[in-house]
């Protein structure tokens, strides 16, 4: 796609970064979209249910597998024609997808899609920075993750209505419809930054530190992601809810955690580091709560939203981090943080599922409240671990204080 000359100043700057908001949108939404279509899809098709569970499986396990290969062999790309191409990716896989008679060539869809997905997860959020002045970073990244918060509080359900009144391929055409005007405002006003020529660098790259946060991620999320697939019989089951609450319940957990990204990126700008601790222990905290009192429906409420607010918060902090300690180019290590991320989200589900049939569904908030308190540990360790043998890293003897994006 050739590329397109940026317009000037800072209302590109402002373009383009709503422009990826709403492609983190599209992706997290198309990401998760069959889970609430499933059985319209399996009666269409002519297939199983399990068969159309494996397009969200089985795509978070692409993107874990070829996040980092495909940010390595793109990284000589420029930004945003890579954004453009990646953009133009999706926007006609997802049509391929919406327009697809039968299950093969619907899965062949997913799996182009996720392959987009990859690439972009591992440049969106370095890119996003690097059009701003340092000192905004932490905004910079609450801002791009608002948009998979939102995803997850409106746009899966909203995609699940328009499924249930016109058809489940409607939905993907939207979201083609979405990424199409992204992909359109990406290729016109992204503009070039002042390091063009060099990679993204870290502002503090430390390898041990790095690898203390890729464990903390695969922890959290693991226990996150048990938790969060089998919130629906909790509530039911456990708590005693009845059906036609599920829709409230999960809407008032999703927006505890849209609302709290209003402040959260001061909170990262301020406290890098206790802005991950912080909410992961409070995490931590609400999954041990719902454990203990998941019969007490007014109690469960309550931390529903905590597990909400915290829920996203500690995932754009821990992205946000990953900027600080990244060793060698972030947007190698952000796509070395997503895979690890989509790898653990599979991982959950598989531990919540196996959990079922001998435990119950209150094992899965117990479990996860486990594997969350030991991503808390890890985080309050990553100081004495960093210490211990601390090495400079090849190529950064003197870190750059400034997180940068390579060139657009």
């Amino acid at each position: 796609m050739p590329a397109t000359a940026p317009m000037p100043g800072a209302s590109a700057r402002v373009a383009a970064l709503a422009a990826l908001v709403v492609a983190t949108f599209c992706f997290v939404a198309n990401e998760n979209l069959p889970g609430g279509l499933l059985s319209l899809m399996a009666g269409d098709l002519h297939t199983s249910l399990s068969a159309v569970g494996l397009l969200v499986t089985g795509y978070g396990l692409t993107v874990a597998v070829v996040s980092v290969p495909l940010v390595r062999a793109t990284r000589r790309v420029p930004r945003r024609r890579l954004l453009s191409w990646v953009l133009a990716v999706f926007v006609t896989a997802n049509c391929l997808t919406a327009l697809a008679p039968g299950y093969p060539l619907l899965l062949g869809g997913r799996v182009i899609t996720a392959l987009a997905h990859a690439v972009f997860w591992s440049v969106v959020v370095v890119t996003a920075v690097g059009m701003f002045p340092p000192r905004l970073r932490g905004r910079i990244v609450s801002v791009v993750f608002t948009g998979s918060s939102v995803a997850t509080v409106m746009g899966v359900p909203a995609g699940t209505w328009l499924g249930q009144q016109w058809g489940w391929r409607l939905p993907f055409l939207a979201l083609s419809g979405l990424g199409l005007a992204a992909l359109v405002t990406v290729a016109v006003c992204m503009p070039r930054t002042r390091t063009e020529e060099k990679p993204a660098a870290a502002t503090d790259p430390d390898a041990r530190r790095f690898v203390v946060l890729l464990a903390a991620t695969a922890l959290s999320i693991t226990g996150l992601s048990a938790a969060s697939t089998y919130t629906v019989p909790f509530l039911t089951e456990v708590s005693g809810f009845p059906e036609t609450a599920m829709g409230p319940l999960l809407f008032v957990r999703g927006a505890a955690g849209v609302a709290v990204m209003a402040f959260g990126g001061v909170v990262l700008n301020r406290w890098p580091r206790a802005g991950v601790i912080v909410p992961t222990a409070l995490l931590a905290g609400a999954l041990f709560g719902l454990h203990g009192v998941g019969a007490l429906r007014l109690a469960v409420i309550g931390l529903l939203v905590l597990f909400g607010a915290t829920m996203f918060l500690m995932i754009t902090a821990m992205a946000n981090r990953i900027l600080d300690v990244a060793p060698g180019s972030t947007e190698v290590a952000t796509a070395a943080h997503s895979a690890v991320f989509n790898a653990s989200v599979a991982a959950g589900a598989l531990a919540g599922a196996l959990l079922l049939p001998s435990w119950g569904v209150r094992s899965t908030a117990l479990v996860a409240a486990a594997l969350v308190s030991a991503a808390v540990a890890c985080l309050a360790a990553e100081p004495l671990i960093a210490r211990r043998g601390r090495r400079p890293v090849p190529g950064h003897p003197q870190p750059d204080r400034s997180v940068t994006s390579g060139g657009v």
